[in-house]
């Protein structure tokens, strides 16, 4: 067990960080320099295109934030997926078969699909991960732009250690997929080849993902393949520059109120209702659910 623990310490997502902050600071030099040869040619630049000094604090404020919390969930979840796996597994995978690791790449991105879909979907879920779409900017900073309440995502993965998964290569797995998110926050590429685009998931699709525009609300949905999103009918091409951030915008860089006010709000609209048929509406109901009047 200690040795499977020593495995989730050894996350490969940690180790992605100094790689993060590195492309984050090239990709904003590169931004400075379009902008200033923008300024030269007298052309605006788009509303939320480049970096805000407030905004990209907050993002990284947030990160060092989701780090913290991470740690937290993430080694309560790991001592109950050992328990699972050593006790209620009806067998145990092998990781040095490499057919279990291309199992457990596509189930974990199945999973990761399925609960970014209902992240967005559910309001109780939604008030979790709309403090990553809150900004109205779209740039590496965004990608870590996370939220600080990941108890759903202790649930998502409760499937693998019950098939035989160990838990460290569920992190492990999960890692490789967030490391591959990074680069899909950015303006700066612009689409690959068609056959990739058909297959993965790219920078093109996750700008729709991250649009607040009707025709990119609740769109694109998937991890490292796009696949999903094309079996599931949720996926939807890049047509014109995504409007970013939420649709009604909070309005403020105040990280509490980022994360937690979502929370607040369902709260609110819960106690004001007098019907439990309206109070479970507001809770598990999609974002905007109201009752008919």
């Amino acid at each position: 067990m200690w040795e499977a623990f020593s495995h989730n310490l050894n996350d490969p997502a940690g180790a992605a960080v100094p790689f993060f902050l590195l492309f984050m600071v090239i990709e904003m030099a590169a931004v400075r320099r379009e902008d200033r040869e923008d300024r030269e040619r007298a052309a605006g630049t788009p509303q939320g295109m480049g970096y805000l000094k407030e905004d990209t604090r907050t993002s990284l404020t947030m990160f060092v934030g989701s780090i913290a919390f991470s740690a937290i969930f993430r080694t309560a979840a790991f001592l109950l997926y050992t328990v699972i796996y050593v006790h209620l597994a009806p067998w145990h995978l092998s990781a040095g078969n490499p057919w279990t690791w291309v199992g457990v790449l596509l189930g974990v991105d199945l999973l990761w699909y399925t609960y970014h879909r209902f992240s967005h979907r559910v309001r109780l879920g939604w008030a979790g991960h709309q403090a990553h779409h809150s900004s109205v900017y779209f740039n590496f900073s965004t990608a870590l732009r996370q939220k600080w309440n990941q108890w759903f995502e202790v649930l998502i993965w409760l499937p693998l250690p019950l098939l035989g998964v160990p838990p460290w290569m569920i992190y492990f797995t999960f890692s490789i997929n967030l490391i591959w998110q990074f680069h899909l926050h950015t303006e700066r590429i612009d689409r690959f080849p068609r056959w990739w685009e058909a297959v993965f998931n790219t920078p093109s699709h996750h700008r729709v993902h991250h649009g607040s525009d009707p025709i990119y609300l609740d769109r694109n949905y998937g991890g490292i393949l796009i696949v999903w999103d094309r079996l599931f009918r949720s996926f939807q091409a890049e047509q014109h520059r995504p409007t970013y951030g939420l649709t009604y915008p909070v309005g403020t860089y105040n990280v509490w109120t980022l994360q937690y006010g979502e929370y607040v709000k369902i709260w609110h609209d819960v106690k004001q209702s007098p019907r439990w048929r309206d109070r479970l509406g507001y809770v598990f109901g999609p974002p905007g659910w109201a009752p008919r009047k």
